[in-house]
């Protein structure tokens, strides 16, 4: 019998009230329904991220596989299509969908991930060439990033008069100069969406493959400065974050074949947008507090470093 973790039925219910409730309680019968529907048998113990649950599984024509299930949420819609449009170039493999229980089949890959590889180095570098791989023409009906500039443009307005900050006016107007100018006019091709080494696996049929995209369309470098929002952490020590900064937006455009100062772009936009969102909500590591302030500090920092094109030689 299948046992929701505990640690995903809390947070789902405390984040998503009574209909939470309602969807821990229902998990069980789900994953036995398509455990036999898919013809599968479990094949080890059950994981599961901030949204959803992992159940490895064995199926005869496919061998190890996993059955994931996902809290109904607009931005779990598109994951299986992306996965379609990439076909297993870059990413694992569909093999079922269920779309009305947020549900596939999917291939199998490591539990470790690019995240847990020491060399910042390697880390940018194999995320940019998976981004290079991604980048696929896109099918209709998914999702456009210059669909949401409007969007953007509004949200930084209102967050810029209404929330306290020590970013300078200049640094939120480049933000917006970023999505109003670069934002209209966008490739045709797939995006992830959500590029951070915590969604690249290790795997046996490719070294790495990625999970967990967002099934959006539109320029590549906006994954850059996913990416980068997500190596924060490792740039908090940086004797010259400058420096440090730089390299990893040069490293990652050479290996995605993109232009640099179109990924710092983006990246400088990342980094508003989420000093704004961890003023409104606190971060997953810091609801509150000095913590919080200080990884807000180092936001603006960013913000504003990135805000300025790097100087030659960097």
């Amino acid at each position: 019998m299948f046992e929701v973790p505990e640690a995903l039925a809390r947070e789902t219910v405390e984040r998503e009230g009574a209909p939470g409730a309602a969807w821990v309680a229902q998990l069980p019968a789900v994953v036995a329904e398509l455990v036999e529907r898919w013809n599968c048998l479990p094949d080890g113990g059950i994981t599961h991220g901030g949204v959803g649950v992992i159940v490895p599984v064995r199926r005869r024509a496919e061998g190890p596989a996993v059955l994931k299930v996902s809290f109904p949420h607009p931005g779990n819609v598109h994951e299986p299509d992306a996965f379609m449009a990439w076909r297993g170039r870059g990413a694992v493999l569909l093999y079922e969908r269920d779309d009305a229980r947020f549900a596939m089949l999917l291939e199998r890959a490591h539990a470790s991930s690019l995240a847990e590889v020491e060399d910042g180095d390697e880390v940018v570098t194999v995320a940019g060439r998976l981004s290079r791989r991604l980048a696929v023409p896109a099918p209709p009906g998914l999702p456009r990033l210059r669909e949401r500039v409007a969007e953007w443009v509004a949200q930084l307005r209102t967050d810029d008069a209404e929330l306290p900050h020590g970013m300078a006016p200049g640094t939120v107007a480049a933000a917006v100069a970023t999505a109003t100018e670069l934002g209209h006019e966008q490739p045709e091709v797939m995006v992830h969406g959500d590029l951070h080494g915590g969604n690249i696996l290790h795997a046996e049929r490719e070294p790495w493959l990625a999970v967990d995209p967002k099934g959006l369309v539109g320029d590549p470098a906006y994954d850059g400065g996913t990416l980068l929002k997500s190596r924060a952490p490792a740039l908090l020590g940086a004797d010259d974050l400058g420096r440090a900064v730089h390299r990893v937006l040069a490293a990652f455009a050479e290996a995605a074949e993109l232009e640099r100062e179109r990924v710092r772009c983006w990246a400088q936009f990342h980094a508003v947008q989420g000093v704004f969102w961890a003023r409104r909500h606190g971060v997953r590591i810091a609801r509150g507090g000095e913590e919080l302030e200080r990884l807000v500090g180092f936001g603006e920092a960013l913000a504003e470093l990135l805000t300025r094109p790097a100087r030659a030689g960097r």
